[in-house]
């Protein structure tokens, strides 16, 4: 079983006491100095930082997709924060190694990370041991980006959206294979949903690598294949490649006219999202300033199109609206995860 298998909450009932009944005005007096101080100190921690570079560790190889979104976003980040922005890589174990060291990283905000959703809401549930609690190790601290996956086909499979994909592959089961990055990648574990949600058994041919995948479906090995929009559009606008529809819950906007496999299977969607996190017990008034200053950079035009060249869109979000999101993406891939068979040592 996989290291993080704990509950995501818990709550403690303690039993309670009868005493006597304190004097409030006794109990609060003490409390309203330290209050100020207190509210004082975070006030001083949040317009201190950061009084260093800061950097940001990406847990994936640099050239990947992760890195480049991480390397535009840093740069527009540090003239906001007025610190140069470090990108360091550490890859390994599939973000595991960067992940646990910036999960032992000091806490004062001057190192953060930047990572791709598959290492941290995926990975948990793959490795027996990641080194990490996704949760209990990390402040989230906003989304930065999205990026699409799309599930594409050789030109000469006889399906060109959802609903015949999924009539066809009904009366052919196990007979249709679908291509991927290899075991536990996210375009294998999106063939397993779709296996799960339409009734299906499509037969996962795993690769090593999404390119090398993409292009035995281009030459037609196997028909079909989850790949990322930059990985597999390029195929797409040649003619070589044919799109069966999103798996985004929306349509994105970096092509408005595809369909989503939502419209055609309700409740179909699994984002890719690249999020920037920081060590568990960073200062709260830090990582607020982080989020605020890092969104404002998202709404930057020349970001946005910068974004849009790697097939991504940019993602703002808060704290609280990114720890949402990685709670509920832990809850998907547990069963994905698990259904799939897929583990790794």
């Amino acid at each position: 079983m996989p290291a993080y298998n704990r509950a995501l909450s818990n709550e403690i009932e303690e039993t309670p006491v009868t005493r006597p009944a304190p004097d409030r005005r006794r109990l609060i007096a003490p409390l309203v100095p330290a209050a100020l101080a207190s509210a004082a100190s975070r006030a001083l921690a949040q317009d201190a930082w950061p009084t260093k570079p800061v950097t940001i560790v990406v847990p994936q190889a640099a050239g990947g997709a992760n890195d480049t979104v991480a390397r535009a976003f840093g740069a527009r980040l540090s003239t906001a924060l007025g610190q140069p922005v470090v990108i360091e890589n550490r890859a390994g174990a599939g973000g595991n190694v960067g992940t646990a060291l910036v999960a032992r990283a000091p806490k004062d905000g001057h190192t953060l990370m930047l990572t791709a959703q598959s290492a941290q809401t995926i990975n948990p549930w793959l490795y027996k041991n990641t080194g990490f609690d996704p949760v209990k190790d990390f402040e989230p601290v906003m989304s930065v980006a999205t990026a699409p996956y799309l599930l594409v086909a050789n030109p000469q499979f006889p399906v060109s959206n959802l609903k015949d994909l999924i009539a066809y592959a009904k009366t052919r089961p196990g007979r249709i294979d679908y291509a991927s990055a290899g075991n536990g990648t996210l375009n294998h574990l999106l063939g397993v949903m779709l296996n799960q949600r339409a009734g299906l058994h499509l037969v996962h041919i795993p690769y090593r690598g999404a390119a090398a995948a993409a292009t035995d479906v281009v030459g037609g090995q196997v028909p079909i294949t989850f790949g990322s929009f930059p990985g597999v559009f390029p195929f797409v606008k040649a003619g070589q490649l044919k799109v069966i529809g999103v798996a985004t819950e929306t349509r994105t906007k970096l092509a408005p006219d595809l369909p989503t496999l939502a419209e055609t299977l309700p409740g179909f969607h699994a984002n890719s999202w690249y999020g920037l996190f920081a060590p568990a017990g960073t200062p709260k008034a830090v990582v607020d300033r982080i989020a605020a200053e890092g969104n404002k950079v998202l709404a930057d035009p020349a970001l946005v199109e910068r974004l849009a060249g790697q097939g991504a869109e940019p993602a703002p979000s808060s704290p609280a609206q990114l720890a949402a999101l990685l709670r509920d993406d832990l809850k998907l891939w547990q069963g994905i995860v698990k259904a799939s068979g897929a583990t790794i040592d």
